[in-house]
């Protein structure tokens, strides 16, 4: 939408003398060259009231920044840069507005995690998604840029509702074995959707129409009111035992299996635990480990994420392509991260990813400019560990929290993720003193980030943790409260038809 396009001071105020000139001559007469002898993009001289023979005979010399707005010579389909004028000194609102936008994913996290984990998982997912329809069409009547930032912060709000509350939806309807496929299949559109964003952007060259074709299709979603369930584990949490029967016997019958009825009658936690607020993260020694060092690696993995994909345009090659590349990437990173997690954990494959994204970063501060391949390259390698890393964080954040603060803890790590993601386009502002800052920053934080991860306790092949109460001595997450669903999801599927665990057993995503 802001792609770089030639442009050139507005200087029709010397038609108003010589009306007659043409198009050249008056570029000749008002505006100055550069080293390269290429005429200034963000200087003229200034208008006189000298007759057009004084002109030409003496030429002008004061110059001044444009001041009745810019031209655009190559007349390209309306764009955020040419319907806004984003250069010169208004160039840096491009950047800002990405901050904006991260900023509406801070809000949203801050607002939509403690949110649905009081009034539940789904009411919050449908209207999240109703905002970020509505605003994410409204921004094409937008008649001004600030309005456009305005309307973009409501839409990262909206995004990180869905984003967040989606990972934990996944979490908590499946069981041990398929908690990082629910999960990392999920995140898999993400990677479609930035494979689909080049070639709507290459076809779709007005603005306004872009924004359509991306935003309209939620709409499309609105079955979700009837087929999207509420989280079975939080139910039963909050007491709403007949509710949480419920939606287990539909989870059951569309899978076409069954589920005794003295089964279900024991479907009820051992005690009522405590409801958690964002305190508690940090009252409990074991909690407030945790959720630090998530924390920072939350952080780091969207400060090199969200640095290496907002600046696709800055490694020298083809936007298009390049953007293509960094969707196709995230494909194998994500759906990788399936075999990684079981194979080696969550805390080693968190770590390493990580540090090989922070070293990917490095490597490219030290390549000379005039090799865009060869930087180009290793920021797809660091994207493709960036997101894998990411996807990792969405898995291990939601087993190391209890059910009881489960949304509260993943939107607090979403918090410092969107914080990071705010951050990362003011970096690349730091181009300007030299253009290796950036990226050092970026590999710099994700080193420490996946160093300070050793440190996090292994949770592969453990049972969610529902109550904050118990606290191993070793500082291991506690094994959950709720007997009741773990023995739901372990009871032998010979004797009563339903195995959560071991049987395969998949609640349609769709009920």
């Amino acid at each position: 939408m802001v792609l770089d396009e030639p442009h050139h001071c507005n200087t029709s105020w010397i038609r108003a003398i010589g009306p007659n000139l043409t198009e050249e001559e008056q570029l000749n007469l008002t505006l100055p060259r550069d080293e390269d002898g290429a005429y200034e993009q963000c200087s003229m001289y200034s208008p006189v009231d000298w007759d057009l023979d004084s002109i030409v005979a003496y030429g002008l010399n004061a110059t001044e920044k444009c001041s009745s707005g810019w031209v655009y010579p190559s007349a390209q389909a309306p764009s955020l840069l040419n319907e806004f004028d984003l250069v010169c000194d208004r160039k840096d609102l491009i950047d800002i507005s990405q901050s904006i936008y991260m900023l509406g994913l801070l809000l949203g996290s801050i607002i939509f995690g403690p949110l649905s984990d009081r009034i539940g998982r789904r009411p919050v997912f449908l209207f999240s998604m109703l905002i970020r329809g509505l605003f994410g069409v409204a921004i094409v009547f937008v008649p001004h840029f600030y309005v456009y930032m305005a309307f973009k912060c409501v839409v990262g709000t909206a995004e990180a509702g869905i984003m967040i509350i989606a990972l934990v939806l996944a979490t908590e309807w499946v069981g041990v074995s398929h908690r990082p496929k629910a999960v990392l299949i999920s995140h898999c559109c993400f990677g479609i959707g930035l494979m689909i964003i080049p070639g709507l952007s290459y076809g779709i060259r007005n603005w306004r129409l872009l924004q359509i074709a991306g935003s309209a299709p939620v709409f499309a979603l609105f079955f979700y009111i009837w087929v999207l369930p509420e989280s079975a584990r939080w139910l039963v949490i909050k007491g709403r035992i007949e509710e949480a029967k419920k939606v287990l016997q539909k989870a059951a019958y569309i899978n076409k299996r069954t589920i005794p009825l003295e089964l279900l009658q024991q479907l009820k936690p051992e005690a009522q635990p405590k409801p958690g607020s964002i305190l508690d993260l940090f009252r409990k020694k074991h909690l407030r480990k945790v959720t630090l060092i998530m924390i920072c690696a939350w952080f780091s993995d969207s400060l090199v994420y969200y640095g290496l994909s907002l600046n696709v345009s800055g490694f020298g090659l083809d936007v298009y392509l390049t953007q293509l590349a960094f969707g196709g990437v995230e494909l194998p990173a994500r759906f990788s991260c399936i075999f990684l997690l079981q194979w080696f954990g969550r805390k080693k494959t968190q770590a390493v990813l990580l540090l090989l994204s922070g070293l990917m970063c490095l490597i490219v501060t030290g390549i000379p400019e005039d090799q865009p391949m060869v930087t180009t390259v290793l920021a797809t390698v660091g994207k493709f560990t960036a997101t894998a890393s990411f996807s990792t964080s969405y898995v291990y954040s939601a087993e190391l929290f209890p059910t009881v603060i489960r949304q509260t803890g993943v939107g607090l790590c979403s918090m410092s993720a969107r914080l990071a993601g705010i951050i990362a386009p003011l970096m690349l502002l730091l181009e300007q003193y030299h253009p290796s800052i950036p990226m050092a920053i970026f590999g710099s934080v994700s080193v420490v980030g996946g160093l300070l991860c050793f440190l996090l306790p292994e949770t592969r092949g453990t049972d969610l943790v529902d109550d904050m109460g118990l606290e191993d001595i070793k500082g291991t997450p506690p094994q959950t409260s709720n007997r009741s669903l773990e023995t739901l999801s372990k009871t032998d599927t010979t004797k009563v038809g339903v195995d959560l665990e071991k049987d395969n057993y998949k609640f349609s995503e769709s009920k």
